[in-house]
């Protein structure tokens, strides 16, 4: 890494108004879409209730998000790489995680009238839905963009815009949901593979993220415009940040795995 280009980039800081307003509107919808959604389903089947602990996970998502994206870790992250890592591990892999938990797919399908819902089946079931749900797909478009987005000036370009940074975050959200949902989601995923897959995928996710940490804490290739000590401390967060949500995942696929069951026959007996 070559210490003389190393400098700030302008950007926008992210404490206005509206950078605070709509983010939080928006955050306070989802929640309450959310609730809402919870007490019709129990109120139209009261003997099969919604999980309490899904409706605390994707709470809990949304928190994260809010942490994120609201002050003070915000204009932070505006101002320092540290800050934009850890709104990235917030954003991209700890909110994901808790908000594909919370199953929003599944308690839609419970409360939608019935033609509604068979068009979201039918939705699920279509060919993009099956591409884009597959681990695969979700970890070219989550961790596989790492090395663009800090191994060429791609940072820099969209992070100069205040839409540039609101892009990168939607990347961020929808790509780890994509992923977190391919892997360990309690949701339907008609093209979700076998446990092996899937841990092989996850196993591909850790290596990248370890891989892109490592480099970029000792200067090689990239292409961040910031203080070296801020580069640095940023790929320490990455590198064990990344490692701790990886771990929280693995954990989710371990517990919601049920092994296949083989049919046992019972030998035949013979009679005289």
């Amino acid at each position: 890494m070559d210490h003389h280009h190393l400098h700030h980039a302008p950007q926008q800081d992210g404490g206005g108004a509206p950078g605070v307003l709509l983010p939080a509107l928006a955050l306070l919808v989802c929640a309450a879409g959310y609730l809402l959604l919870v007490r019709r389903a129990r109120r139209r089947n009261p003997a099969r209730a919604w999980s309490t602990w899904r409706t605390v996970s994707f709470v809990a998502g949304v928190v994260l998000l809010a942490v994120a994206l609201l002050p003070p870790a915000a204009p932070f992250a505006h101002r320092d790489f540290r800050g934009h890592m850890t709104q990235h591990l917030l954003i991209g892999m700890y909110a994901p995680l808790a908000l594909v938990l919370g199953a929003p797919v599944t308690l839609l399908l419970r409360t939608l009238p019935a033609p509604r819902a068979r068009l979201l089946t039918a939705l699920l079931h279509s060919g993009p839905a099956r591409l884009l749900g597959h681990p695969v797909a979700a970890l070219l478009l989550s961790t596989g963009t790492l090395p663009v987005l800090y191994f060429t000036a791609l940072h820099d370009t969209v992070t100069a815009h205040p839409a540039g940074h609101w892009l990168l975050h939607a990347h961020f959200l929808l790509s780890g949901c994509l992923f977190a949902h391919s892997v360990a989601g309690p949701d339907p995923a008609p093209a979700r593979p076998g446990v092996r897959a899937r841990l092989v995928c996850l196993g591909c996710a850790i290596a990248v993220h370890a891989v892109v940490a490592q480099l970029m804490y000792g200067g090689f290739w990239v292409r961040v415009h910031a203080p070296v000590a801020e580069v640095r401390g940023g790929a320490e967060i990455m590198y064990y940040g990344g490692d701790i949500a990886e771990l929280l995942l693995a954990a989710a696929l371990v517990a919601t795995w049920r092994p296949e069951r083989r049919a046992i026959r019972a030998p035949a007996v013979r009679t005289t």
